[in-house]
């Protein structure tokens, strides 16, 4: 069949399909361990609950076995009204049982899902900002939506129902050896079968899931980046190969879907045949033994029963069993940060000055393919310093690495002497800011959204970091001012508006220095122009890195930088890189016409 994975082929998730880390088997259970030791008591309680719903049910198979025995020996007096008020109460007292199961079972799912969100938040968060940055827009965004919903759904479900289907199936069988032992001997009939098809099946069926999760992540990886760059697909007439390129991905996801089905189709028949052969194997033995006079009929209906009993419980177990592996690839996936280090830094390196410098620098995102060769730079305090030059030079790239959002292969970036490679992130935040043209509106008010600079700003210092960005006009102009709900669901804001707030936010984070990657690039040339030279007094005294693509920004700065191929070819003033005539001045000529 095309798409099915031959026995012998171990279908694991491609390592390129994503720059996060799937987290090996042994830290899932660990987590698992961990997540059920801090919910031991409702798990008990959830066990407990369950076990004596279960006993009350195999209370109408021992009254029925009962009444069939004294049918049997022509008892007069079959103490009808007995048996029917008993199984009444028995009915009664299970269902409130079984509604306190279902209604624990729920309560331990959604707690433990509550902490897992926020377990995959918390790390998340804390990872180094270059892991985040490289992450891919497609794998991320599937570990965040559609393997929280696989993981909801188990968690909600199938964690309370395999313990239920665990517990019951348990001690039907242990009511089954009690009542009638012979019959016991019909599970043992039907269990090599029952194990040598879950074999089979649990063999095959984590690796697929992990690829068909993968496979998954490729088409919104595929997808999302298509729509994102949509118009440079137009541009270059890429329509086409784009096409062909999420086709494929599509196929790939619906072979590995192909396969699992497959898979199912194979388990659930013998699941099928083993009931049939536990009923059959009872029913066999039983009546065997009744001819005997080894066992009376009333203990072959008690077991009967019981036998059909077990039928739901296997169902349940196997069911969700198969629903906790899809569940077990994407917690895999979002446990997978653990795998990644904190960015915990070194406490003790601290900076003893404001100089920025680059000394013998080379990195590259791709090992053995480096985005910057030897580049050696540094930038005393309060200089504001221009990198130029042609698109994919590695002028961003060198931003970053002066921001400290990625380490270098080799050399190293320093402020103050200090390695930033080697320092906690927060503390590197605390002294260098990067803002570059991504920016961000998170749901809530506008006040929010600007607290998160800093959490204790009063609303005069948030009215002032507004007007320093030239957006205290259209804020004041709000319906609600500060507390005017902004983002998703509430009042929409322009890109350019956005911008403003990260810059407002960079103004209220106060650090000294900076590093702007177009900063201003959602803003007309005017509009541009202007917020420029009114953040001039803000930035005033701080050091600066822009990166230029309006060579306005350069011909303001104190020092510019024109970076080519990865390599720094030019460093001077806009005067004295004029006068020499190279690069720059053949990039200002072309610029200022």
């Amino acid at each position: 069949m095309i798409g099915l994975a031959p026995p012998s082929y171990d279908p694991a998730a491609p390592t390129t399909a994503t720059t996060l880390p799937v987290a090996a088997t042994a830290t899932v259970r660990a987590y698992v361990r961990d997540l059920l030791r801090r919910h031991r008591t409702a798990f008990a309680l959830l066990v407990g609950v369950n076990a004596v719903a279960v006993v009350v049910s195999m209370a109408g198979p021992y009254l029925l076995g009962r009444l069939v025995d004294r049918l049997s020996d022509g008892a007069a007096d079959l103490r009808l009204e007995r048996t029917l008020v008993l199984f009444a109460a028995a009915v009664v007292v299970q269902a409130v049982f079984v509604r306190m199961v279902r209604l624990r079972g729920a309560m331990l799912g959604e707690e433990m899902l509550a902490d897992l969100r926020e377990d995959f938040l918390v790390r998340a968060v804390g990872l180094p900002p270059g892991v985040l940055e490289r992450a891919g827009t497609g794998d991320l965004l599937s570990r965040i939506t559609t393997d929280v919903d696989r993981l909801a759904n188990a968690m909600r479900e199938a964690v309370p129902q395999l313990v239920i289907g665990v517990v019951w199936a348990g001690l039907l069988i242990g009511g089954l050896a009690v009542t009638s032992p012979p019959l016991a001997l019909a599970a043992l009939i039907a269990a090599p079968l029952l194990i040598a098809g879950c074999r089979w099946y649990f063999r095959r069926a984590p690796a697929a899931y992990r690829s068909e999760a993968a496979g998954y992540a490729a088409v919104a990886a595929a997808l999302a980046e298509t729509v994102d760059a949509g118009r440079t697909v137009e541009a270059h007439r890429l329509g086409a190969r784009r096409v062909a390129l999420s086709d494929r991905r599509v196929l790939e996801w619906t072979r590995w879907e192909r396969y699992t089905l497959f898979l199912r189709s194979v388990l659930f028949p013998v699941v099928t045949v083993t009931h049939t052969t536990v009923l059959c194997g009872v029913l066999a033995i039983g009546g065997f033994c009744v001819f005997r006079g080894w066992m009376d009929v009333g203990q072959l209906t008690t077991g009967a029963l019981l036998a059909q009993m077990l039928v739901d419980p296997i169902g349940i177990v196997l069911r969700w069993y198969d629903e906790l592996q899809v569940a077990q690839v994407s917690l895999a996936r979002l446990v997978g940060v653990r795998d990644i280090e904190p960015d915990v830094g070194d406490e003790t390196v601290r900076p003893e000055g404001r100089t920025v410098a680059a000394d013998g620098v080379r990195f590259g995102y791709r090992e053995g393919v480096d985005v910057l060769h030897d580049v050696s730079l540094a930038v005393a305090p309060g200089t504001r310093l221009a990198l130029v030059g042609p698109s994919g030079a590695g002028k961003s790239t060198l931003g970053r690495l002066l921001a400290g959002i990625y380490g270098p292969r080799t050399g190293e970036v320093t402020l103050g002497g200090a390695e930033l490679a080697r320092m906690p992130a927060e503390r590197v935040r605390e002294h260098v800011a990067l803002v570059n043209q991504e920016h961000h509106v998170f749901v809530g008010s506008l006040r929010d959204n600007l607290l998160l600079a800093r959490p204790g700003a009063a609303d005069g210092e948030l009215w002032e970091a507004l007007a320093a960005v030239d957006a205290e006009a259209w804020a004041r102009g709000l319906d609600e001012g500060l507390d005017t709900e902004v983002g998703s669901g509430g009042r929409t804001l322009t890109p350019a508006q956005a911008q403003q707030i990260a810059l407002a936010r960079l103004v209220l984070a106060d650090p000294h220095t900076l590093v702007l990657d177009e900063a201003t690039s959602l803003l007309d040339p005017r509009a541009a122009r202007h917020l420029e030279r009114s953040l001039g007094q803000v930035l005033d005294g701080r050091t600066v890195v822009a990166i230029a693509h309006r060579l306005h920004t350069a011909h303001d700065a104190d020092l510019i930088a024109v970076v080519e191929a990865g390599r720094i070819t030019e460093l001077g003033s806009h005067d004295e890189l004029v006068a020499a005539d190279g690069a720059y001045a053949a990039l200002w000529r072309s610029w200022h016409g």
